[in-house]
């Protein structure tokens, strides 16, 4: 995994699978004999290079997502729209500025989007990561992106802003002050419009790296990348503390590139991406924690199920 976040810095078997499914996901979420994670490969959108962090708008369906060099490098958000035939041929998002920019995610009724960029701000041009924040009018234009301000930016490298419905924002950083190299941290605005700041604690960091925390929809588990795959901590209450996070088993992990995890908005599934090597570079996965919902979105809308090729049912490019 230190591929993946290293430019960001230049960036046992059924039975214990079952077992491990029960006691560490989310309660909503019932066991299986294994997990169940099946490629998603949206024609139009899935090429040679890696396609990542996906995020789809509740208003209108849009797909955003990030697609960078094999390498995992040069980072873009671009936007698919599902139309007649299909997703149609991405195109940088409408708010795109210069330098690079990632993890693309929309907040509440879709109305705002958080992301991370190097753009330019204040006449300065930036060589670190920090989180901005657009937000669009009724008539769905996007307005003018604002970098979130100091303690959330630091001096160092902020990404994969993410907002938690208790109203922490939680995003990774290797600001100083951390527990290990890179830290997840989180940070809420007061009724006085100043943001504090702190870490998430040792039950989600390590001496180590950890980028990419997502909260589910039920505030009641979080998903986060570290730098060997995905792991998985919960609470039993929203307001509870986090208990001591656990890696999540293969199928899920596979070769620890795994990232930019996306909950569909039951949080019974989960969209990720990984890379396969070679010619086909990142991939887009599904992980299904209960059932076989519709999601993601088929499109066109009369394709089967959306688990496969749009306007088919199976998987291939």
């Amino acid at each position: 995994m230190n591929l993946f976040r290293a430019a960001i810095r230049a960036r046992p078997r059924r039975a214990a699978i079952a077992t491990f499914l029960a006691m560490a996901c989310m309660p909503a979420v019932q066991a299986a004999t294994a997990p169940q994670v099946e490629p998603w490969v949206p024609a139009g959108v899935s090429s040679d290079r890696f396609e990542s962090h996906p995020a789809f708008d509740p208003r209108n369906g849009d797909f955003y997502f990030v697609r960078s060099s094999p390498a995992f490098q040069g980072w873009r958000i671009l936007v698919s729209r599902c139309g007649a035939d299909g997703w149609t041929p991405p195109l940088p998002a409408a708010f795109s500025g210069d330098g690079v920019e990632a993890d693309p995610w929309f907040a509440g009724d879709g109305n705002t989007l958080y992301f991370i960029s190097t753009r330019t701000s204040d006449g300065i041009k930036r060589k670190d990561l920090d989180i901005w924040r657009v937000q669009r009018d009724g008539d769905g234009r996007w307005g003018m992106p604002e970098r979130l301000p100091a303690p959330v930016n630091s001096t160092g490298n902020e990404w994969f802003p993410r907002l938690d419905r208790d109203g922490w924002l939680y995003f990774g950083s290797d600001r100083a002050g951390g527990l290990g190299k890179t830290d997840i941290w989180r940070a809420r605005r007061g009724q006085d419009g100043r943001w504090r700041v702190e870490n998430a604690g040792k039950a989600l960091n390590t001496a180590g790296d950890e980028y990419e925390p997502l909260p589910s929809p039920d505030g009641r588990s979080l998903v986060m990348m570290a730098a060997d795959g995905l792991y998985l901590a919960r609470r039993d209450d929203p307001r509870a503390a986090w208990r001591p996070r656990e890696k999540l088993p293969s199928p899920i992990n596979v070769n620890g590139s795994e990232i930019g995890a996306l909950f569909s908005p039951s949080g019974h599934s989960l969209l990720f991406a990984r890379d396969l090597k070679g010619d086909r570079s990142g991939e887009f996965f599904v992980w299904r924690l209960r059932g076989r919902e519709a999601w993601p979105p088929a499109c066109p809308a009369t394709a089967a199920n959306g688990t496969g090729k749009a306007g088919a049912s199976g998987h291939g490019r």
